[in-house]
């Protein structure tokens, strides 16, 4: 592999991922500002993202594909909760549609990012796995489109005796094509939303599946068809049905996050209601399905046509919440000094957080230590020039709020065009604003990687929403030119000096 770049090609916007929200950037670019030059840098060999990378039995979304799915192409399958299969179709389908697919760079892993201010742009040192080669691009705009986690490593705790055990031991995020668990007993390990999900589907065909919790979660059964979006679909037609049909899981996505919000314990006695109706008589939901914190203090796990229930009701899975205490040749060890006799274990212990794909950002020769600045509406960090981010929702459908950031990066750059500037930098006025962690969630992943993320503040527009009707005003309403946004040009009036805006233009 050579060591220096051996070639430079120059881009307006360069797209870091074609994943669901590489793709969505790419599309409203494209529609927007047709004559921008673009590329997706794509570091695997497949766009996808996530739905492409995990290949655990039962994978599928948590959220409605109404919502889920984007707001210019409608979701045309009887299922609202849908397999990981039918969801990469989607968005294979949608970036042939549109041309996207031929922009894509695959096996274009990006090392690091250069903002030179003299030259007011990006320099992108990038290693081409497919050739052996590093190559330079140059761009005036970054837009990632990375996620928060890790690609190639889930977070695994360090289990005790963990090498004791004679069978195999698997994290869901690297399953192997050839694991065969048909007839064999299985400890998932693990209660967030993959053990949710995998647990009913490996019960279909092992001879006992044990979820083994250290601490509950909150389950919610929820339909894996929405009846009523399939009458309004066969009534009103797929576009017609699918605008209505959003609206109406938006508001009741909103709905639910607000009173649990708002109300916590009674949500939390509803929930366990709804359990306790579909366990077996007598089954001690306090025990297994109780978390000591409230709802959306993590994420809720939902449960399609309730199949986490239905397997336990049947006899083919069980909950058991305890701590590891070791492994033995058999089993798992718990310290109240039972064993779970197991043939395979699977650690559903989560992801871990590695915000812009662990890619070095530097600005004029200075790195940028993302928990030292602040996210503006979102999407952009305090201090850091032309560089957008997509995180979508954590408290409803991750691309509900990656469509209205997508929207409001092509508004600014039209707004730039209008005004002739080349540079757009957030500044936050004042130091002692008050801030918060990004993610606002008491999970262990996010936890676990607090000192890596950027900061929120308490106030517009540095508080990250998480309210969908709130980020349509903010995003997508609200005038781009901002007192917290300093604008700038290179040519004539100086690198990093704001210039005079001209007269107001009506922007797109």
């Amino acid at each position: 592999m050579t060591t220096s770049p051996v070639e430079t090609e120059h881009l307006d916007v360069l797209i870091i991922g074609a994943g669901i929200s590489g793709i969505g950037a790419a599309y409203y670019l494209q529609r927007d500002h047709p004559n921008r030059d673009y590329a997706i840098l794509e570091a695997r060999a497949a766009t996808g993202g996530t739905w492409d990378l995990f290949r655990y039995p039962g994978i599928r979304s948590d959220s409605d594909l109404h919502t889920f799915g984007y707001e210019f192409k409608p979701w045309r399958d009887e299922r609202a909760i849908a397999s990981a299969d039918k969801i990469l179709d989607y968005l294979r389908e949608t970036a042939a549609e549109h041309g996207i697919d031929r922009k894509v760079r695959f096996r274009h892993h990006v090392l690091g990012v250069t903002w030179s201010s003299s030259d007011a742009r990006w320099t992108v040192e990038v290693e081409r796995a497919d050739v052996g080669d590093v190559v330079a691009f140059t761009a005036t705009w970054l837009f990632f489109a990375t996620g928060y986690y890790r690609y190639d490593k889930g977070f695994s705790p360090d289990l005790p005796g963990r090498e004791n055990f004679a069978g195999p031991v698997v994290h869901p995020q690297h399953w192997p094509e050839d694991l065969d668990c048909a007839g064999k007993r299985v400890v998932v390990i693990g209660s967030g939303a993959t053990a949710v999900t995998v647990v009913p589907a490996l019960a279909a065909t092992a001879a006992h599946v044990t979820m083994l919790q250290r601490t509950p979660s909150y389950v919610l059964p929820v339909p894996s068809k929405d009846a009523i979006g399939n009458r309004l679909r066969a009534l009103l037609g797929e576009e017609r049905a699918y605008r209505v049909i959003r609206r109406k899981n938006i508001a009741q996505q909103r709905a639910i996050w607000w009173l649990c919000q708002r109300f916590p314990r009674p949500a939390r006695a509803v929930i366990r209601r709804i359990n306790a109706t579909l366990l077996p008589a007598g089954y001690p939901v306090d025990e297994h399905f109780n978390p000591p914190y409230g709802p959306w203090d993590q994420r809720l796990c939902v449960a399609p046509d309730g199949d986490l229930f239905k397997v336990i009701r049947e006899g083919d899975a069980s909950v058991v919440t305890d701590r590891i205490a070791g492994f033995t040749e058999s089993g798992v060890l718990l310290e109240s000094g039972r064993e779970l006799g197991a043939d395979v274990v699977v650690t559903a212990t989560g992801l871990t957080v590695r915000p812009f794909g662990g890619i070095a950002v530097t600005v004029d020769d200075v790195p940028v230590r993302l928990a030292d600045t602040v996210a503006y509406k979102g999407m952009m960090l305090s201090g850091v020039p032309n560089l957008a981010f997509a995180v979508g929702y954590t408290a409803s459908s991750w691309t509900l709020k990656v469509g209205l950031l997508c929207e409001y990066f092509c508004r600014l750059l039209a707004h730039m065009d209008a005004h002739g500037y080349e540079v757009c930098v957030p500044a936050v006025p004042d130091a002692a604003m008050p801030k918060r962690p990004f993610l606002d969630l008491a999970s262990g992943y996010v936890q676990r990687a607090l000192d890596q993320l950027p900061s929120q503040g308490d106030r517009k527009p540095w508080l990250t929403s998480m309210d969908y009707h709130a980020d349509v005003k903010l995003l997508r309403r609200s005038p781009v030119q901002d007192a917290d946004l300093a604008f700038s040009r290179v040519n004539g009036s100086g690198a990093g000096r704001a210039a005079r805006p001209r007269p107001p233009a009506r922007e797109r």
